[in-house]
């Protein structure tokens, strides 16, 4: 399977607020892919030092299997 979102590639996430406190979408790096199944994987993303902040929770690493909570930066 080829990975949509590469390492490197600069992305948005969207977290929602009934776990995360906050919702939207937060900007940051993909760092890490760690294979899951063989059609998904999880997307390990650094965020900003702005979207850390703005989450407020001390956060800087996130992991995403969902790719639709994920968009590429514009």
């Amino acid at each position: 399977m080829e990975d949509s979102f590469p390492i490197g590639e600069r992305v948005q996430i969207f977290l929602e607020s009934k776990t995360w406190g906050t919702e939207g979408w937060f900007e940051g790096t993909i760092v890490r892919i760690d294979p899951y199944s063989e059609h998904r994987s999880f997307y390990w993303v650094e965020l900003d030092e702005e979207s850390a902040a703005a989450l407020g929770r001390g956060i800087k690493l996130i992991s995403v299997l969902n790719p639709r909570n994920i968009r590429k930066t514009q």
